[in-house]
């Protein structure tokens, strides 16, 4: 039976406070004072969500706001897919909703009863999506990563995801066994014809599903912070145009690929634009709006996961 507008919107308050209790990790008081509502009635929408099963640890219900600039950003940006989490305005993480709804859609893909090739980026968002996948046996899946498993200084990159999600599915899975940048652009090209890193490129080019985050090229950017890029480089590519990063790829305002610089050195996975694969950016917060509104206009993704402020803010002017 079809809901009425006051029942759809009193479950739209209700999956809106689980998700701010159960999953964002408010207090009822910080949710009554962020609903703006009295403790009492915080405390019956946290409730309502768990006796309407609207949330177990992740959220089931479909807010209608949500669902209304998911619609948007489809229109928008011709996205095959996209989903806007609820935002919870005093979070100051960069993963915390966006990371379980990766988590949730990762998981369906891996529930497939077809055989599936995946491939994943690296980064905050890609671990903390990984790290809420539960355990199961899809060895008929395989795993390959976008982007090199050496760090700076050798180790192995710790924020590396795909070696964890191989162990939880028991999915056969191919690292990139390269630094993420070598020191010239010979040495990339000499060492890309290497066979077992041509086998995984070539694994590369056949996925069904590529799963990335979106980073910013500013003074936080990650490859600076994380110490793949000097200052100087930073500042090289940003004079280029730079202002955002998927798996290193490093791109301009209208999504195009910086040519030189540090993409010069980079051993990622070159981005595709293919209408017949699904390729998914992760990212929420202002300070990436800039980048991940330029990886949609170069159409260098096709789907997005983003929570509702940052959804709101890349479709401003559009």
């Amino acid at each position: 039976m079809a809901l009425s507008d006051t029942e759809r919107s009193r479950l739209d308050d209700a999956a809106r406070a689980g998700w701010l209790y159960f999953i964002a990790g408010n207090t009822q008081d910080e949710i009554a004072k962020k609903l703006h509502v009295s403790r009492a009635t915080a405390q019956r929408l946290v409730s309502l969500s768990l006796s309407e099963r609207l949330i177990t640890f992740r959220l089931h219900h479909p807010i209608a706001a949500c669902m209304e600039l998911e619609s948007r950003l489809k229109d928008a940006y011709e996205l095959l897919h996209c989903q806007v989490v609820p935002a919870d305005p005093g979070s100051k993480s960069p993963v915390v909703g966006a990371a379980e709804a990766a988590a949730a859609f990762l998981e369906a893909r891996l529930r497939s009863p077809n055989p599936l090739i995946i491939a994943l980026g690296t980064g905050r968002m890609m671990r903390a999506a990984v790290e809420q996948i539960p355990a199961m046996d899809r060895a008929d899946h395989q795993l390959v990563s976008l982007v090199g498993n050496i760090s700076p200084d050798g180790s192995a990159s710790f924020f590396d995801a795909l070696a964890l999600l191989a162990d939880l599915t028991k999915a056969r899975h191919f690292p990139m066994p390269l630094p993420v940048f070598l020191s010239s652009e010979s040495e990339r090209e000499k060492l890309l014809r290497i066979a077992p890193v041509s086998r995984v490129r070539g694994l590369a080019e056949k996925t069904d599903l590529r799963l990335v985050g979106i980073g910013q090229m500013d003074m936080n950017a990650q490859l600076f912070i994380d110490g793949f890029i000097s200052r100087d480089e930073l500042f090289e590519m940003m004079h280029l145009g730079a202002v955002g990063e998927i798996t290193g790829w490093v791109f301009d305002a209208e999504g195009r690929i910086v040519e030189g610089g540090s993409n010069a050195r980079l051993t990622s996975i070159p981005i595709r634009r293919s209408p017949q694969s699904l390729d998914v950016g992760v990212a929420i917060g202002d300070a990436k709006v800039s980048s991940i509104r330029a990886a949609l206009r170069g159409k260098l993704i096709n789907g997005l996961i983003t929570n509702e402020t940052t959804a709101q803010a890349l479709l401003k002017g559009t």
